[in-house]
């Protein structure tokens, strides 16, 4: 596991690099009379944001510096608000709206040409570490999708959580193994079974299987939500899904094996309807682990 330490210099290197590429740290932005934070006015006023303190975190006496400059220079009005009058309507001029359209055409060539450096078969890598990095010091993600499996994904399914189950339980690499075999058990065609993916902004961050034991009875197998993505209720809806696949392949039960130490996960087995039916402890894993079996009739 990274230490605060450790993740404390690798995100100071990483804004260090990228401030570095984009070029933030000029005092004229893209090359206009205006630094990053004046641009970042201009952008939210062309957007319509009528808060653009809250929105950006100004303080008062420095935005209302900005914004007379911007009075001089002709970009907005301001006027008294019909509604309060101890505030300010802040519009674009004509003039303005020409600036921020200049400006807003320098950025997309300055950003296309960063990107024609990158081969563009490397473009979606790109664009999604910037919105994992986007979700996880951001806003949580309000919206998330389930889909079936697609070529990949059962190598991520492994890697996953190989990476998650040493992190969060310390297990070692025989459970990454065993995560390994039963995803190639299950790309051997096995009948009666399927996979699901959960979903944020076109990224995995979920799975589960379920699979054919025998005739009546289903497993339910490798349920997995990474960190940044819990609390969206996609755990329960991954076991939920694999619950009405079984019924509608005709199976009479649904089976799981876990481990009592992986609390959320039980509590989301027991909500669908789960129950546990046997318990006995173990060593697996690198770890003394109580190994549970669960069952729900259906």
């Amino acid at each position: 596991m990274v230490s605060l330490e450790e993740s404390t210099v690798a995100v100071r290197a990483f804004n260090r690099f990228y401030t570095g590429v984009i070029g933030v740290l000029d005092s004229a932005y893209l090359s206009s009379p205006y630094s990053l934070t004046e641009v970042r006015v201009l952008f939210e006023l062309a957007a319509g944001v009528e808060d653009v303190k809250g929105a950006l975190g100004l303080d008062a006496g420095y935005l209302s510096r900005i914004l007379g400059r911007f009075e001089r220079d002709g970009l907005v009005t301001r006027s008294p608000s019909p509604v309060d009058a101890r505030r300010h309507v802040v519009a674009l001029t004509e003039r303005g709206r020409a600036v921020m359209g200049d400006l807003n055409a320098r950025s997309d060539a300055e950003i296309g040409a960063l990107l024609e450096r990158v081969p563009s078969s490397d473009h979606a890598e790109l664009v999604g570490a910037m919105r994992k990095i986007q979700r996880i010091l951001g806003e949580r993600p309000r919206s998330y999708l389930l889909r079936p499996l697609q070529p990949g994904d059962l190598g991520w399914v492994v890697q996953r959580h190989g990476v998650r189950y040493a992190l969060e339980y310390g297990y070692d690499v025989t459970f990454e193994a065993l995560v390994a075999q039963v995803v190639a058990e299950y790309a051997g065609g096995s009948e009666g079974s399927a996979g699901w993916i959960a979903e944020v902004d076109g990224e995995a961050v979920g799975s589960v299987f379920c699979v054919r034991r025998d005739a009546e009875v289903a497993q339910l197998r490798l349920l997995l939500v990474e960190p940044e993505a819990r609390g969206l209720g996609i755990g329960k809806r991954l076991v939920e899904e694999c619950v009405r696949f079984a019924r509608r392949t005709g199976y009479r039960r649904v089976v799981l094996e876990t481990v009592s130490e992986v609390e959320v996960a039980r509590g989301i087995y027991r909500r669908v309807g789960f129950t546990p039916v046997d318990a006995r402890p173990v060593r697996k894993w690198g770890r003394d682990v109580v190994e549970e079996t669960w069952a729900l009739e259906l």
